[in-house]
């Protein structure tokens, strides 16, 4: 071999050298993914939902607050600036954060944002669309505002099985309370229920919201529960809705009246405004309640010649099998492209073997005199230290894996940080099992899941007779009906430490949640990014470094 031996010949190799890193970093600048930024201040501020003056949570100013537009794999740098008096965290139902749960969001996860000072979320809709909202993760803010929706478009070259609407806007729907959230939290903390809401919203009012709209066109409309408990049905006075996605799944377009929205759940659908120019009532209405609350806003036709008028038009009101039967007719679109231009159906997962089966019973009951929600017995307390972080400095004595059982244990109702451990890769079952009266709905962040079958009774073995293994919608949010059972298939392949909770938030805050630890030994960035180097440090991680 020769040498280098000459000052010029080694400048020259160190000139190259240069220029071949110069041109790799400019190739992968060129590569990456868009970056969108966002700078929100979070404050309490008046509003009058209800005509009458209340605490908000603002964002900007704003409530509900400022809507997320993102096309897939976007980066989504958010500074969040907290001028409130408390911690406070914003959470982002349905962004799967994969390989990050650091930005999660949740008490488990991130260390909340402490008063007067700020923290910069950075997410990335990786290999996602769809429809989904954020919200405030901590006590109860989530009564109080500081919600907004989130738009995650197809990239320009891959098939949308549609054509592009005239326009796409957001409906945030949800139960609402005239008590201050504080007072709210303080009936829960001092061992009892929640009151029956005041009111259900639109985009933040019960009545006015206005949506201007041309005739002969077409509208998507995305459509998302942001309440506190109760399930909304969703309507359009002399309009038909066509649904086409869920929580980011393309679906079979199936034409609707009417359109259950369990709480946390989004839904698209297009109208085709096509009626007689005038204006024509959208109604919300609670479901499964004795007393129906109704809110409505206004489809304002542009060459409208007539004001809305006449009675409000009904919807179903405690009609449990009509819900199951529309639920079931909810599929997903095989021949569709999701966030990839393969086909949504080219991932099988009805031939996949199943490794585990998890059986989750919801429960209520006294503890030390107090009113709790359980899952498999276990009442989820939280820890003086997120457990994602607990897990990455090896802080003993903040939790334990295992801490809540795969099926139910027939104990008495009992106080854990409860965490399940799980594999990476591993393809499980999850059976929700409901043995009360209530509708209830159930979440995990960092996934979505294939809703495989839904029935009233027991789930046994036998029950996977009824599953659907070919076109089950794929979402995060599911219900299950009073008194019944729901399974889902879910592929465990985002590795993090990921809440699994009840979207009734009162039952979430007392302890009906729990976390799933997908944990992979190998410790490599391909599977879980390391921890943010701006990540906060609270409880017992407080003065340890990041990297």
């Amino acid at each position: 071999m020769k040498l280098i031996n000459k000052p010029s010949q080694l400048r020259s190799l160190l000139s190259l050298f240069c220029s071949i890193l110069l041109l790799l970093e400019l190739a992968f600048v060129a590569a990456e993914d868009p970056y969108r930024f966002f700078d929100w201040t979070i404050t309490y501020g008046d509003i009058y939902p209800l005509g009458v003056k209340q605490q908000g949570i603002l964002i900007n100013g704003q409530f509900p607050g400022p809507e997320i537009y993102s096309v897939t794999n976007d980066n989504l740098i958010i500074n969040v600036h907290n001028n409130l008096t408390e911690p406070f965290l914003l959470s982002w139902n349905g962004v799967q954060q994969r390989r990050n749960s650091y930005q999660d969001g949740v008490y488990g996860t991130t260390c909340p944002i402490p008063p007067g000072k700020n923290f910069t979320y950075t997410l990335q809709v990786k290999d996602q669309i769809g429809s989904f909202f954020y919200f405030p993760s901590l006590a109860f803010h989530k009564a109080a505002g500081g919600f907004g929706a989130i738009k995650i478009l197809s990239r320009p070259r891959i098939p949308v099985p549609f054509p592009d609407p005239a326009g796409d806007f957001s409906l945030l729907i949800g139960d609402w309370y005239q008590i201050n959230h504080k007072k709210l939290q303080s009936v829960l903390d001092f061992g009892h229920r929640l009151p029956f809401p005041q009111a259900v919203l639109i985009n933040g009012r019960p009545s006015g919201t206005t949506f201007t709209v041309e005739q002969g066109k077409t509208y998507r409309l995305r459509i998302s529960n942001v309440g506190l408990q109760n399930t909304l049905n969703f309507r359009i006075q002399g309009h038909d809705m066509k649904l086409v996605e869920v929580e980011g799944t393309h679906t079979i377009q199936t034409t609707y009246s009417s359109l259950d929205v369990h709480v946390g759940q989004s839904y698209s659908v297009l109208i085709t405004v096509d009626q007689a120019p005038k204006d024509y009532y959208i109604v919300v209405s609670t479901r499964f309640t004795n007393k129906i609350l109704t809110s409505t806003a206004i489809l304002h036709y542009s060459n409208s010649q007539q004001s809305v008028f006449g009675p409000i038009p009904s919807g179903p009101t405690t009609q449990i099998d009509w819900s199951i039967k529309q639920a079931r007719s909810i599929r997903t679109n095989l021949t569709a492209s999701g966030p990839r231009p393969n086909p949504q159906g080219s991932y099988h997962y009805g031939l996949i073997n199943i490794s585990r089966t998890i059986t989750l019973v919801s429960s209520t009951a006294q503890v030390n005199k107090k009113q709790r929600y359980a899952v498999n017995s276990v009442s989820f307390t939280p820890a003086d230290t997120p457990l994602k972080l607990a897990d990455y400095f090896n802080i003993g004595g903040i939790f334990q894996v295992g801490s809540i059982p795969d099926s139910p244990s027939g104990r008495p109702m009992y106080l854990d940080t409860s965490v399940m451990g799980a594999d990476f890769r591993a393809f499980v079952e999850v059976v929700f099992q409901n043995h009360e009266n209530i509708i209830q709905s159930w979440h995990i962040d960092g996934y979505s899941f294939w809703v495989v079958g839904m029935d009233g009774g027991v789930w046994t073995p036998n029950s996977r007779n009824q599953y659907n293994l070919r076109d089950a919608v794929s979402r995060s949010t599911t219900q299950v009906y009073p008194k019944s059972w729901t399974a889902i298939y879910m592929a465990l392949d985002n590795v993090g430490m990921w809440n699994m909770r009840s979207e009734f938030w009162a039952r979430q805050y007392l302890g009906q949640q729990f976390y799933l630890r997908v944990y992979s030994p190998v410790g490599s960035i391909r599977d879980e990014y390391p921890i943010p180097k701006n990540a906060l440090l609270c409880g017992k991680a407080a003065g340890r470094t990041t990297r």
